[in-house]
């Protein structure tokens, strides 16, 4: 039986907030043409040009002091916002843990100065918002993480990859590293051989300097300071290559970074929460790993 019961149904999202409390940087001034579809129950974002925050805080009887956030997959060109975003927010609640469900800005020449550097401007001022509110949401500022999926899992291992490398201003110098990443059948890489076409035009383009490629593959760029993470892929996804999962879990062996992996023979790409092919829970895994990391109780 998973450890997640219908109670989590009930959750609902305390607030939404601007993720900038000024300017949205790297903006071009143009109207506002988000569109937001689907259907009560299944919601997805476009053409996103003002990020923001929705919170969702655990239980008080609950709350370990942890904290996530959630980046939604699409591509770069859609959120899955509720499959990939909130229903996973209700789910990290019950263990215990704050979850802010990130809108991140989707790469666009018309509405970005440059466009690849957008998504990641907003999950690291995301990281900095959460540990900079640390004591208003009553959480412990080193127990910060951040999961995505597909698209997004490119986002949060950029993350957790360029932390060192602020795209948005931080004078008070708050820590932009994630304390930890979930990734979800991740777009690990921009390389030819391995990359999402799609995920990689849409983020840098059709031509993209080799540079370009480097930085945004992160496999490329794992250090000894690269946040422990878990990983999720399904073998037979089709959509994004198990490989990407694979090399980014090699380089963090290589470079002695704690690391688990979860590698379903089958599920495809874009399960979310539910692996419809296995019994198997990855998000029971999830709340195993973060136990023994010391991140919840």
């Amino acid at each position: 039986m998973s450890l997640f019961s219908f109670s989590m149904l009930t959750v609902k999202a305390q607030t939404v907030i601007p993720l900038y409390p000024g300017a949205v940087p790297n903006s071009i001034p143009g109207p506002d043409q988000e569109v937001k579809s689907g259907t009560p129950d299944n919601i997805h974002y476009s053409k996103v040009t003002k990020p923001t925050l929705e919170i969702y805080l655990p239980a008080k009887e609950k709350a370990t002091g942890a904290a996530i956030v959630i980046c939604p997959g699409g591509g770069y060109v859609n959120l899955s916002y509720t499959h990939e975003g909130i229903e996973v927010a209700r789910a990290f609640n019950e263990l215990g843990v704050a979850a802010f469900v990130l809108k991140y800005r989707l790469p666009s020449d018309a509405t970005m100065k440059d466009k690849s550097i957008g998504p990641l401007q907003d999950a690291q001022m995301a990281i900095k918002t959460v540990r900079g509110g640390a004591s208003k949401w009553q959480l412990d500022p080193h127990k910060v993480g951040i999961i995505g999926f597909s698209a997004g899992g490119n986002l949060a291992a950029l993350t957790g990859s360029h932390y060192n490398d602020p795209k948005i201003s931080n004078t008070n110098n708050t820590s932009l590293r994630p304390d930890f990443m979930v990734l979800m059948y991740g777009v690990i890489s921009m390389t030819d051989s391995l990359t999402h076409k799609g995920s990689h035009d849409n983020l840098i383009g059709l031509s993209p300097s080799a540079e370009q490629i480097r930085y945004f593959s992160n496999e490329q760029n794992v250090t000894k300071d690269t946040p422990p993470t878990m990983l999720v892929h399904a073998e037979d996804d089709r959509t994004v290559n198990v490989k990407n999962s694979l090399y980014f879990y090699q380089a963090l062996l290589r470079n002695q970074v704690p690391a688990d992996m979860i590698i379903y023979p089958k599920g495809g790409h874009g399960f979310g929460l539910n692996n419809k092919t296995t019994p198997d829970k990855w998000m029971d895994h999830c709340k195993n790993w973060m136990i023994s990391n010391g991140w919840i109780k």
